[in-house]
C-alpha cells in the first residue's frame, strides 16, 4: 500500500440496516477507508455471497481485512484442537480472498504449560503448514498473528517478529493498545512507539512498515495485561496523538483498524488527528 487507511472492526454502528453490504458503503459515506470483517464467532459470509461483497468493496474503494476466530490455539495440548485451529484460519482466509480482502489477523496461542520456546516451535510449525496450503491454493491473503494483550498469551512483539521473520506471507498484526496493556502502560509516548517501529524495520525490513495491519483503541489493563477496550474519551491517559505522529514520521502504510466500543467515532478521530499532522 502507498498510504495509511483507517477503518472499523466490524460494521459501523450507524449502518442501517446493519449488514456487511451496507456497512461497506457506510464506511465510504463516513469518509473512512477500510472494514474488518468480524469472523470471530464464525465465518458469517458464504461462498455464494462473497463475490457480492467483493463487488461492493471494489466499487466503494474500501479495503477489507478480517479478524479470525476466537477459538484458535496453535499450542493446544490436544493435537486435534491444533488441526481445528488451522482449519478455522484457512476457512477465514479462503472466504476473505473470495471477498477481495487483504489480511487476516487472529490470536495465535496460549502458553498453557509449555515454555516460550516450545510454544514458538509449535506455533511456527502450524503457521508454516497453513502458509504451504495457501500457496498451493494461490491465496495471497496475509496471515497475521496479533500482538498479545495478556501475559498468558503467546505473541509479545519480540516473539511475533522472530516468528514472522522466518515464514513467508506472514506479518504481525500490531495492536498498539495491546502493547500498552502488556507493558503495563509503558508503551504510551512518541519515543516508545518509535522504538516499536524501529524494531519492526530492523527485523522485518523497511517494506514491513509499508505493509502494516494495526489495531488501535483505548484500553483498560491490570497487572496481567488487557482487561477491556475503551473509547478514546474514557482513556484520558492514552497519548494517541504521539502514536499518530510516529506512524506519520515513519511513513507507515497499511490499515489502522479501530476496535473501540464507539467504532466509527473513534476511527474518525484517529484519522483526523493523523491527517492534521
Amino acid at each position: 500500500m502507498d498510504k495509511l487507511l483507517f477503518g472499523t472492526a466490524g460494521i459501523p454502528l450507524s449502518t442501517q440496516p446493519r449488514n456487511t453490504e451496507n456497512g461497506i458503503t457506510q464506511i465510504k459515506t463516513l469518509g473512512l477507508d477500510s472494514l474488518e470483517l468480524e469472523f470471530v464467532q464464525n465465518v458469517n459470509i458464504s461462498e455464494e455471497k462473497a463475490p457480492l461483497i467483493k463487488q461492493i468493496s471494489e466499487k466503494d474503494n474500501v479495503v477489507l481485512t478480517c479478524h479470525g476466530s476466537y477459538f484458535i490455539n496453535l499450542n493446544a495440548v490436544d493435537k486435534e484442537k491444533i488441526e481445528a485451529s488451522k482449519k478455522r484460519i484457512l476457512h477465514a482466509a479462503r472466504i476473505l480472498n473470495m471477498c477481495g480482502g487483504w489480511s487476516q489477523c487472529f490470536h495465535s496461542a496460549f502458553y498453557l504449560k509449555s515454555s516460550k520456546e516450545e510454544t514458538h516451535r509449535t506455533v511456527k510449525k502450524a503457521l508454516e503448514e497453513i502458509v504451504e496450503t495457501m500457496k498451493a491454493e494461490n491465496n495471497p491473503v496475509w496471515i497475521r498473528p496479533e500482538t498479545a494483550g495478556k501475559h498468558s498469551q503467546f505473541g509479545n512483539l519480540d516473539e511475533l517478529l522472530q516468528l514472522c521473520s522466518g515464514i513467508d506471507q506472514t506479518m504481525p498484526c500490531i495492536d498498539f493498545s495491546h502493547l500498552r496493556a502488556y507493558s503495563l502502560g509503558k508503551t504510551n509516548n512518541y519515543e516508545e512507539y518509535s522504538k516499536v517501529l524501529n524494531k519492526v524495520e530492523s527485523i522485518l525490513g523497511k517494506t514491513a512498515l509499508k505493509n502494516m495491519h494495526m489495531h488501535i483503541q483505548g484500553i483498560k489493563y491490570g497487572e496481567t495485561g488487557e482487561r477491556s477496550h475503551l473509547e478514546i474519551k474514557d482513556d484520558p491517559e492514552w497519548k494517541y496523538g504521539d502514536l499518530m505522529k510516529a506512524l506519520k514520521d515513519y511513513k507507515c502504510c497499511g490499515v489502522v483498524t479501530c476496535e473501540s466500543p464507539n467504532l466509527e467515532t473513534d476511527a474518525l478521530i484517529l484519522k483526523k488527528t493523523y491527517e492534521k499532522l
